[in-house]
């Protein structure tokens, strides 16, 4: 017996010892290291697509290649890369959506304001939030959670709560209904045609759902979760009219001073509380323009302007703040004269003139986009020409 536990025991050492040698193999280092920077490449923003990929080696001088993608294209890369190494591998790549979703890869938000959080966790950050009826690309679900895409291409985890799950046919039908958008700051769903009737939910400027049919005053609408209310006409706008409305730099502005004194959080894109970009992406998206999330993604797109002359800048333009233009960590929206509005702790007017009492030096301002004379252009989509909707 204690010669089979000394055999065993060299044999757990020969394969101990093998492994670790192959890990310290200079070819599979080299490897992994280029496969390191081929991911950066292929992915230099974490945020907006998903590859998370793992090479680990074995004895047998087979590696397994694990971790996942929404990228198909991106799998092929990472194959081909191997492929052209003569890497024996195992493809234990998984590609997004996968089995756990099934047929339903859509989905649309069901509250007022959705949460969008880092992790699948309650506790999580909270990096995004979307209003109700927005579509969104189911990825991936664990237990209530599900991992999404919104479509700014920003990706985080909703709670079940926040959604309803949908083929693609059922998004199609989506597409073709009678669709309303609520156009005021805030409002709610009443149980019947009457501002006396009990509260089904609140809304939100931005906030999308299907009528069923008018009925005086009110719109009788239908939740993406199957609920209904009633809602009063004079606050919503019909989707067609919406989308295709001309964009305008007035407009804008009067929604960003309409939030004026209004809260930050950091993580929100509503009217119940806004980060810097979050407000920013509000306002515009009250014109029917999608803009990218955040701020050092909103820095570039739209047009590049000059800012050594603060006489170049126009009312609707979005000035950027940072260590450099290449480190973006604030934006605002230029309202003329040197002033534009931001939120920061709350929705407030500051000056880019040093001499302004309204002046904040410790935001250095670095960078300004126009954003209204680029549309449709790579991070400003027009609903109206976006395929989700």
């Amino acid at each position: 017996m204690k010669k089979l536990y000394a055999i065993s025991g060299l044999l757990l050492l020969f394969l101990c010892a093998g492994t670790f040698a192959f890990s310290q193999n200079p070819s599979f280092k080299s490897i992994t290291e280029e496969l390191q920077s081929l991911q950066k490449h292929i992915v230099p923003d974490k945020r907006v697509a998903i590859l998370e990929i793992e090479l680990r080696d074995t004895i047998h001088q087979t590696q397994v290649l694990s971790g996942e993608t929404n990228l198909p294209n991106a799998k092929r890369q990472i194959i081909g890369f191997l492929t052209d190494k003569n890497v024996s591998y195992i493809d234990s790549l998984r590609l997004l959506p996968g089995s756990d979703v099934g047929e339903k890869t859509w989905a649309l938000t069901t509250l007022s304001v959705s949460n969008l959080r880092a992790k699948p966790d309650d506790a999580s950050e909270l990096v995004s939030q979307a209003p109700m009826g927005t579509p969104l690309k189911v990825l991936e679900n664990k237990a209530k959670w599900y991992r999404v895409q919104t479509p700014d291409n920003y990706i985080g985890w909703m709670d079940s709560g926040c959604l309803k799950t949908f083929t693609a046919l059922e998004m199609d039908q989506w597409k073709n209904s009678a669709r309303y958008i609520f156009n005021c700051i805030s409002g709610f769903v009443y149980d019947k045609p009457s501002k006396k009737g009990k509260i089904v939910s609140d809304l939100v400027v931005g906030d999308l759902f299907v009528v069923e049919k008018k009925t005086g005053r009110f719109l009788k609408i239908v939740f993406p979760d199957g609920r209904t209310g009633f809602v009063r006409k004079s606050h919503c706008l019909s989707f067609n009219n919406w989308s295709n409305m001309n964009p305008g730099v007035a407009p804008v502005l009067d929604l960003a001073q309409r939030m004026n004194g209004f809260p930050y959080l950091w993580g929100g894109t509503s009217s119940k509380g806004a980060d810097c970009s979050g407000f920013v992406k509000l306002a515009f998206y009250s014109q029917g323009i999608i803009l990218a999330r955040d701020a050092s993604q909103q820095a570039r797109y739209g047009e590049p302007i000059d800012i050594g002359n603060i006489n170049t800048l126009q009312p609707g333009d979005l000035v950027f703040f940072g260590r450099s233009a290449q480190r973006i960590t604030h934006v605002g929206i230029y309202l003329g004269n040197g002033y534009f509005i931001h939120a920061s702790g709350r929705v407030h007017v500051s000056s880019l003139d040093p001499a302004d009492p309204k002046f904040v030096p410790e935001r250095n301002f670095v960078a300004a986009r126009r954003i209204l004379n680029s549309l449709d252009t790579d991070g400003v989509v027009s609903v109206k020409n976006h395929p989700w909707y």
